[in-house]
């Protein structure tokens, strides 16, 4: 008979999640002096980002097919092992394409994580989905803000990237050995019973297909913004980075009190007020300047902080026959979006930087011109002008969020009225 140990295995999840989450946060830290370092074009980073994207839908989705068969501990291991790849690789990195190969490595690391824990935990507690998946990924807002505190700290010392990336080596080998050393379950879906047709039905359903759709926009809303923020806000403010410490802070606080949340509001009730806030937060952004800026980040903090886990809770919880795949693939969704999104964006951000310097201008020329001089400084203001742009484009996505969240939850609540009817004529009879 299996020993599953509920609370070890829920806690391993979280420390892996932690390495996730430290990956995103050092490197989101660490943006501007890799463009320093390695002399490279905002189009260049936006693809190195994006790598780390394309890498976790890829081992995500995957994960979703496999994880039934393979089970969830063998899943972890190849984790493991990518994970360690994947640092060491950005440690010794020599340029572009070693930076893009190492943070590929980690995005296939991240996702198998994600591809794992996500049904682990809905198998874990079965009457508590969308609260427990809340207090799993507070560990994802939780290690950006120690990531990027790291990233401070370390910069205050004077010591470099690889350090700090070199960090990550701590935590990564704990949850291997502990994942090493526990018992797994089957996940809910084989323990239930649901047949593979059953699941395959449930992800073309119109709900799945409309919650698959909106994860485009959530992931988007959170993740490019929080990826982007010290680069984009950089010379907005001399605390860019800090911006994104307060977001993820406040992200850390709402999941950890989810469970009033969700119980008064429902999945779809919070989704749709993250929505209103993340929009608010998102403008109030792009157009405040000074120490105003740090009260947008908190609003922005609160509309964000629900998105990922509560999209998956709801899925586990509404539509259950789509199982281990469905939650993968509203994963793999998230980031394939924000994978694209930031290749599309790197780009856009290059052409408005080139739109606010001399007609004639090259990039190349004023990212390799001398510190403090004219070209220099021209870059800056440049830089200034464009990242505050780029977050009023992103804009229009939590917009479009507000009035899909806004029709769930009327569709909702008259399926919750419909079934409460069917119910009473049933006794009746």
């Amino acid at each position: 008979m299996l020993n599953i140990q509920t609370n070890k295995l829920f806690w391993a999840s979280c420390l892996a999640l932690l390495v996730t989450s430290l990956s995103f946060g050092i490197r989101a830290g660490m943006m501007n002096q890799l463009g320093i370092d390695f002399q490279l074009t905002a189009t260049e980073l936006g693809t190195i980002t994006a790598a780390a994207f394309w890498g976790f839908p890829l081992a995500i989705v995957i994960g979703g097919f496999v994880v039934d068969v393979i089970g969830m501990k063998r899943l972890l291991v190849m984790a493991f092992i990518f994970h360690l790849a994947g640092i060491v690789l950005t440690i010794f990195a020599q340029g572009y394409w070693t930076l893009f190969l190492s943070t590929l490595l980690i995005g296939i690391a991240n996702g198998t994580v994600e591809a794992a824990c996500n049904p682990l935990v809905a198998t874990l507690y079965p009457d508590n989905k969308t609260t427990r998946l809340n207090h799993f990924h507070l560990w994802f807002p939780g290690g950006i803000v120690i990531g990027t505190l790291l990233v401070t700290f370390f910069v205050q010392l004077g010591l470099g990237w690889k350090l700090q990336v070199a960090m990550m080596l701590i935590p990564t080998a704990i949850y291997g050995y502990l994942f090493s050393k526990l018992e797994f379950p089957v996940t809910e879906r084989v323990s239930s019973g649901y047949s593979n047709k059953d699941m395959y039905k449930a992800v073309l359903s119109p709900l799945f297909i409309f919650m698959f759709i909106c994860m485009f926009g959530t992931a988007i809303t959170e993740l490019f913004t929080g990826q982007w923020i010290g680069l984009l806000l950089k010379n907005v403010t001399d605390n860019a980075i800090l911006l994104l410490t307060l977001t993820t802070g406040i992200m850390v606080i709402g999941r950890g009190f989810a469970e009033p949340v969700v119980k008064r509001l429902a999945p779809q009730g919070v989704l749709l007020l993250s929505a209103i806030f993340a929009a608010a937060g998102l403008y109030m952004l792009s157009t405040f300047t000074g120490n105003s800026i740090f009260f947008a980040a908190i609003i922005f903090g609160i509309g964000v902080c629900y998105f990922w886990p509560t999209m998956i809770g709801f899925v586990a919880e509404n539509i259950p026959k789509s199982g281990a795949l469905g939650l993968n693939l509203m994963g793999g969704a998230g980031m394939f979006a924000v994978s694209v999104y930031t290749i599309f964006m790197g780009s856009f951000y290059d052409s408005l930087i080139l739109k606010h310097l001399p007609l004639d201008a090259t990039l190349g020329e004023y990212l390799k011109a001398p510190e403090n001089s004219a070209p220099a400084q021209a870059l800056t203001d440049a830089k200034n002008l464009a990242g505050p742009e780029i977050l009023q484009a992103t804009l229009i996505v939590p917009m479009v969020l507000v009035v899909a969240f806004g029709g769930l939850l009327v569709y909702m609540r008259a399926k919750k009225i419909n079934k409460t009817a069917d119910l009473a004529a049933i006794n009746n009879v």
